[in-house]
């Protein structure tokens, strides 16, 4: 199911939940009901209980966010490092240097082709992504320099492909949620206790009210929506994408 379609139907259930309740409850209020007279007591209740909550909510949408834009600076870190080992063993001889840049090339290949999926619908990285990075790795330590020139090459191609390495295992921290579950559970209760402090202000079933419950209540599941979509920074539809990698290795099939 679309990321879409979730956030539409989440922000429609809350809308016809917040009417359906309004207009269940008009009904099955005594005669005598009057709206007007709620208790200041409870209209500051319900304005504190709405600022902390949105604090709350304001608080995981900036975690998530920071979180999704951390995944995406790792993604660009090993597309940076993985260039530069493909510029900097030029000064190699042509079997080594096509050698190492095919091994590249078959690396970032296998990211953004099977990688990238793994990460998506399991959470986890590739064992085969594990051991191209190693061809890569060995075909980069493994050579012995020739030359002073080729000596001087060599220490930065090694730093490139530990800093390559940094990023990869950082990506592989990055791909599960970020969110524990007890900070979902807040959420969602807060939710409920915010949505469920308007009708303790008796609204009643004139068209603005109705309008301004429906909105808030759908203002909620849209921002619950983007918590949850970035929750994941590799996973969903807002999630970090393999843009950096195919940058710079325009022959990847992405």
């Amino acid at each position: 199911m679309s990321e879409w379609l979730v956030l539409t139907l989440a922000m429609a259930a809350a809308c016809v939940v917040v009417l359906i309740v309004t207009v269940v409850r008009h009904h099955t209020a005594p005669e005598d009901d009057d709206p007007s007279e709620t208790p200041d007591v409870i209209e500051y209740i319900t304005m504190m209980i709405g600022v902390v909550y949105a604090i709350v909510l304001g608080l995981a949408m900036a975690g998530v966010w920071e979180a999704r834009s951390v995944a995406e600076d790792h993604v660009q870190a090993e597309a940076q490092a993985l260039h530069e080992i493909t510029e900097r063993v030029r000064v190699y001889p042509v079997d080594v240097r096509d050698r190492i840049r095919d091994d590249v090339n078959t690396y970032v290949d296998h990211v953004v082709t099977k990688e990238w999926k793994s990460m998506a619908d399991n959470g986890e990285m590739t064992e085969r992504g594990a051991r191209l990075f190693d061809r890569i790795r060995h075909g980069v330590t493994d050579y012995e320099p020739r030359s002073d020139f080729e000596a001087q090459a060599y220490q930065p191609l090694v730093d490139e492909v530990a800093a390559a390495d940094a990023a990869r295992n950082a990506r592989a921290d990055s791909t599960g949620a970020t969110m524990p579950g007890v900070v979902w559970f807040g959420l969602i209760t807060g939710a409920v206790v915010t949505i469920g402090m308007v009708f303790a202000l008796q609204i009643r079933r004139t068209p603005r009210e109705l309008i301004l419950a429906g909105l808030f209540s759908a203002l909620i599941a849209f921002l619950l929506f983007l918590v949850w979509d970035f929750d994941a920074p590799y996973a969903r539809g807002l999630a970090a994408s393999t843009e950096p990698l195919l940058k710079l290795f325009p022959h990847a099939r992405g």
